[in-house]
């Protein structure tokens, strides 16, 4: 999957996104914190991660020789090959996220996590995200809204996790109790 570019930030670029957000949200039903469950899982779609990504995102956000380079990366004990920036596979797991993978009411706004990176992830590999609802608990305090606690699992095509992201998420509600 390619995506389209995505527009600059500002209030040009912001109004130029909203149509392609506003698309997305049209495409499936959208879950407020009532109409989630303990145990509830979203299933992503796929992004195939090719040597030409991994360069470019490394270049630009986390540029170390075994993002950039196959030669320095084969030479490196940890991963004796070209490996994503954990930070680049954490990027393509919210979008995989954004674009259907947790279709939340208001977006996928985090309070907070942990993040892990058990596995290298390689061009080649075929993305994909399923996110597990853990627990939810409404607002004492602003009854608007909650927090979810979900536990997000990336995965390759191989089934190996490449990501563990265990997210505190702010839901609202759909109406105030």
């Amino acid at each position: 999957m390619m995506w389209p570019a995505t527009p600059r930030c500002g209030r040009a670029g912001l109004e130029a996104a909203l149509p392609i957000f506003a698309d997305r949200a049209m495409s499936k039903p959208l879950y407020y914190l009532e109409d989630l469950h303990v145990g509830q899982r979203f299933k992503s779609g796929t992004h195939t991660l090719d040597a030409a990504q991994i360069k470019a995102f490394a270049a630009q956000y986390d540029p170390q020789p075994f993002h950039m380079d196959e030669k320095a990366a084969e030479s490196t004990s940890l991963f004796k090959g070209l490996a994503a920036s954990g930070w680049h596979t954490a990027a393509i797991t919210m979008r995989l996220m954004v674009d259907g993978g947790l279709p939340l009411a208001g977006g996928i706004i985090g309070s907070g996590g942990e993040l892990s990176w058990p596995v290298p992830t390689r061009a080649g590999d075929i993305l994909q995200v399923e996110n597990e609802v853990l627990e939810i608990t409404p607002s004492r305090s602003r009854p608007d809204r909650g927090r979810v606690i979900v536990l997000a699992r990336t995965t390759n095509q191989r089934g190996e996790t490449v990501q563990t992201l265990r997210a505190k998420l702010i839901m609202p509600r759909r109406s105030s109790p």
